[in-house]
């Protein structure tokens, strides 16, 4: 079930699916794709969903002002804020777990658990060091290849897909590019601030993610006191969507 949440004055699409203690999804910039994932069926067996979609993706509105993560973080802390609720575990996917980073060290009691799964959002080399693939420089197939262990999660056929579907996509790719250009895929002052983030917290990885490595989700998660590491094997940076058995058993024993 979708409603429209108005909140700093636009409109936010907002899902809520399943039943069970309530949990807070943050859908990466795959969001298209991960909306109708088994991934997510799975998770609503045991859990209410609270899907938002952030601005310019679904069909929430981005304001000319909306220009960032830290944007959407203020955005996303007054929309829990209306639908009254508090101190809830938070499961953040790739863009969307950068999200919930900033969130959390804006109100550190915004969340009781936060589960993210390959977030970007912080620089962990120096100015010189590429922690982040540069995916929109390189060629499509070796996009791919970064993104995917199998990448025949990559091939996606449009010709059938309704045309408004079409265009969803289209313009969550937009949105993705318009947050996450300038600085590239991080908010240099958000690891400085990642102390302020108090609750438990467990990062999963793809042991094959090409986009961002292990090497740079252990650092991350190193950033984030008393925070537990997990890797899947045979799945990129969407481990959710390769492999979501796994990832489905390590979110819900964290989550509980």
């Amino acid at each position: 079930m979708a409603e429209f949440v108005t909140v700093q004055g636009m409109q936010i699409e907002v899902e809520r699916r399943g039943a069970g203690s309530p949990l807070l999804v943050l859908l990466s910039e795959e969001a298209a794709y991960e909306g109708s994932s088994p991934f997510l069926a799975e998770l609503a067996k045991a859990h209410e969903l609270i899907i938002p979609q952030a601005p310019g993706f679904g069909r929430s509105q981005r304001p000319d002002w909306v220009s960032n993560p830290d944007d959407i973080a203020y955005i996303y802390l007054d929309l829990l804020d209306k639908l009254g609720l508090k101190n809830i575990p938070v499961l953040g996917m790739s863009l969307g777990g950068w999200i919930a980073v900033e969130m959390a060290v804006k109100d550190p009691s915004v969340f009781s658990k936060m589960a993210l799964v390959s977030p970007f959002g912080v620089k962990i080399g120096g100015p010189f060091d590429r922690d982040i693939q540069d995916i929109w420089t390189l060629h499509p197939n070796k996009v791919a290849e970064l993104k995917w262990y199998d990448t025949d999660f990559n091939k996606r056929d449009y010709s059938s897909t309704p045309e408004d579907e079409v265009a969803i996509v289209a313009r969550d790719l937009e949105s993705f590019a318009r947050f996450c250009w300038e600085p590239y895929m991080h908010n240099p002052k958000l690891k400085i601030r990642l102390p302020r983030i108090k609750v438990p917290v467990l990062f999963v990885w793809g042991d094959n993610d090409g986009v961002t490595t292990t090497t740079y989700g252990r650092a991350y998660s190193e950033q984030v006191k008393g925070a537990k590491f997990v890797s899947v094997p045979k799945a990129g940076h969407y481990p959710h969507i390769e492999q979501p058995a796994a990832v489905l058993q390590h979110v819900n024993a964290f989550i509980g």
